[in-house]
């Protein structure tokens, strides 16, 4: 597969936010065009960001893509019965699909939570790649594997550009 998926999966208020700002080293919002995602001090990829979830807006993720067939996509999503429709959505355009689950979320209880929504085994059974990291600890290292995961497929595909 030629595009990519980089999502994170948590509750509200879990740290999804916060990881999109770790990763930019800036506050981020959603954008109507591509940006770069420098991974290095001098490589990037060029990027499209949904930073507030597709389920907590009510919104279908396609109407969210203001880029067309852009081919690194970050999202967010949030854990809850219709984040599905989201996964459906990036699979059937042909996306890999990377998740970083925070759970336990930022503002969650401290223990982990069980998936009730059989996510887990959907997403791993759709050849999806899952990570699971701690919400209440420091981004860094999260963002550092979420960079170094990007790094390794967009090289792979010679998409890095340098400055």
């Amino acid at each position: 597969m030629d595009k990519l998926l980089v999502a994170v999966l948590g509750h509200r208020n879990s740290g999804k936010t916060t990881t999109w700002a770790s990763l930019f080293e800036r506050t981020v919002k959603t954008g109507k065009y591509l940006r770069r995602l420098y991974l290095n001090d001098k490589e990037y990829v060029t990027v499209f960001l949904i930073s507030g979830s597709p389920e907590e807006r009510e919104k279908d993720v396609e109407e969210l893509i203001t880029v067309e067939n852009p081919t690194i996509v970050l999202c967010s999503t949030q854990y809850r019965a219709d984040v599905i429709e989201t996964y459906d959505y990036f699979k059937s355009n042909g996306y890999s699909i990377f998740v970083h689950w925070l759970n336990p979320g930022y503002s969650d209880q401290s223990l982990p939570y069980f998936d009730s929504l059989g996510l887990v085994s959907r997403l791993l059974g759709d050849g999806a790649t899952l990570t699971l990291r701690n919400g209440k600890e420091s981004p860094e290292l999260r963002v550092q594997k979420m960079k170094e995961y990007i790094y390794g497929w967009a090289k792979y595909r010679d998409l890095i550009v340098s400055d």
